[in-house]
């Protein structure tokens, strides 16, 4: 606890020396729990100046997707973060907090991972996270909803990382229908949802929704495969972005989203969504799980966020994310 409290303190300083005396006793430490306190944050990889007859300065702090860097960034939220659980290492932060939601985690539970060795996507396809590029987290939610009104929840988080990357970034990313939100033309983020459902009832039990933002990758960070769709803030912005300030207008968006969709306020996320939608008006090709392809005319992005689309043979029909992903003609976008 005196590491956090120290921490606390300097952080307050905002970059002046506050005496070893003075943080002995605002904190009730001794000078020697202080000093320790010091040596911990220092290993943990924040810069402290110590000088004689001054003290003690933050004078930086790492990039890291820890509790106390994402809180000095997120400020009072309403249900989505009040409990923050941020581990180095996990499988997969969506796992973790299906694990939890089982053990009487709370509503609003959100997860977070420096690296993931598991991490997944849509249709069970892996998504790479590599140590110390990324933010991945999970929001555990427990929404008094039936799970008809659950249903355009992937593509509403698609718009609040829209919002979270525009907020902190000044730069706002299209939408690849589902749910991809792009910079560039490639692939800047992978949303997964997953719903438990009660079977006798019907009822919902929780909902995990896993979003996963590079943002330091380079191009080497990708594998071959995936290099040639994926970008990175970094890539795309050719500057550094915090990833713990990320992870804070994330869940803040989040927090916005739950109770909108709570309220059943989502006209304005659908708004968004139609605007940003780099698929409308395009040719395409409609992939089913299967590997069949067809071409098609998008036409319109309807009220449950489905596709609508005139195929060659001039039919117009709605397709749903879970039947079919959407590729360019030539490539993941165009």
């Amino acid at each position: 606890m005196s590491r956090e409290t120290v921490l606390a303190l300097l952080r307050s300083g905002e970059g002046a020396f506050l005496s070893g005396e003075e943080l002995s006793r605002r904190l009730g430490l001794s000078r020697a729990a202080v000093w320790k306190a010091v040596e911990a944050l220092r290993r943990e990889g924040y810069g402290i100046e110590a000088r004689t007859g001054l003290g003690y300065r933050l004078a930086t702090v790492p990039d890291a997707m820890t509790e106390a860097e994402i809180r000095s960034f997120l400020g009072e939220t309403a249900v989505v973060g009040r409990e923050l659980r941020c581990f180095a290492e996990l499988d997969s932060t969506n796992v973790y907090a299906k694990k939890i939601a089982l053990s009487g985690a709370a509503d609003g539970t959100v997860v977070t991972a420096d690296f993931q060795t598991a991490g997944r996507g849509r249709m069970d396809r892996s998504f790479q996270s590599p140590r110390g590029k990324g933010v991945y987290l999970t929001a555990l939610l427990r929404p008094g909803l039936t799970p008809d009104r659950l249903l355009p929840v992937t593509a509403l988080a698609g718009v609040t990382v829209c919002d979270a990357v525009e907020e902190l970034c000044g730069v706002r990313p299209g939408l690849k229908w589902p749910n991809d939100p792009i910079l560039g033309g490639k692939k800047l983020c992978g949303i997964l949802t997953e719903l438990s459902v009660e079977g006798e009832t019907g009822r919902v039990q929780y909902l995990v929704l896993g979003i996963g933002v590079n943002v330091l990758h380079r191009a080497e960070d990708f594998s071959p495969e995936v290099a040639e769709m994926a970008t990175s803030l970094f890539m795309a912005l050719g500057r550094p972005v915090s990833r713990p300030a990320l992870a804070a207008a994330v869940i803040r968006a989040l927090d916005r989203l739950y109770a909108d969709l709570t309220a059943g306020r989502l006209a304005r996320y659908l708004d968004d969504y139609r605007r940003n939608c780099v698929n409308l008006g395009k040719t395409v090709q409609l992939v089913s799980p299967d590997g069949t392809r067809e071409t098609a005319e998008v036409l319109d992005v309807d009220r449950d966020f489905s596709l609508v689309v005139r195929t060659e043979t001039g039919e117009e029909k709605t397709v749903r994310s879970g039947e079919v992903s959407v590729r360019g003609m030539y490539g993941y976008v165009e």
